[in-house]
């Protein structure tokens, strides 16, 4: 059955819109609830990993559950994705990532709107952020490749183990860090910081591709 471009679209955009939604707002729930670093992390970690299984579950069959350009590029580069359904995919994970996060400022009283402050900056954090998207994309090409049935959750736990194991806290993803700009709450980065995130981010996912079509191939 094939699905139409403007529910690919939308389905783009809401699973975009719902992810960052959410890391934005139980993020702010998290710093409402307690002063305690590690007890806000978790409980960002587990309301991120829970709505990943959810979405990719729900809207996979639709787009392909992407909600990242990351993903939409290492498709792209392996063939699977057009290059014009890749730019209007990258345009709706943006458009939905800024929406998610004015509707979680929305929900919690805050403008809809902030200039984050919160500094993510130098090599460590670089590193990690390749690291995590490169994780990423390990879950997504493995359990296409062995268990399909798998990728949601094997995808909801990579991001929320990297939020533990990464110094960055595992975005992985340029259209949620675009969108995080946009919050000065507990998951937000400063503008100036984003462009190094999502470079190392491209980057991994670039690498990734190359190195999973080897290790993953068919025997011959």
């Amino acid at each position: 059955m094939t699905v139409s471009l403007s529910r690919q679209l939308v389905s783009e955009f809401t699973g975009t819109l719902v992810l960052v939604a959410t890391v934005v707002g139980s993020g702010i729930m998290a710093e409402t609830l307690t002063s305690d670093t590690a007890v806000a992390l978790w409980g960002n970690t587990a309301a991120t990993g829970a709505i990943l299984f959810v979405l990719i579950s729900v809207l996979g069959p639709i787009s392909g559950a992407h909600f990242n350009p990351a993903v939409s590029l290492a498709f792209l580069m392996r063939g699977e994705l057009k290059v014009s359904l890749f730019a209007l995919f990258v345009a709706a994970q943006i458009a939905g990532g800024l929406a998610g996060t004015g509707l979680a400022h929305l929900m919690f009283e805050d403008a809809l709107f902030q200039a984050s402050q919160h500094v993510r900056a130098g090599p460590s954090q670089w590193v990690s952020e390749g690291v995590a998207t490169f994780a990423l994309l390990m879950a997504i090409f493995g359990c296409i490749r062995f268990r399909p049935d798998a990728v949601p959750a094997a995808v909801g736990l990579v991001i929320m183990a990297g939020y533990w194991w990464t110094s960055s806290t595992s975005f992985a993803n340029p259209a949620v860090t675009i969108a995080r700009v946009f919050t000065d709450t507990f998951s937000g980065i400063r503008a100036v910081d984003a462009p190094m995130f999502i470079l190392a981010q491209l980057g991994a996912a670039v690498l990734a591709t190359f190195f999973f079509k080897w290790l993953l191939a068919e025997p011959e």
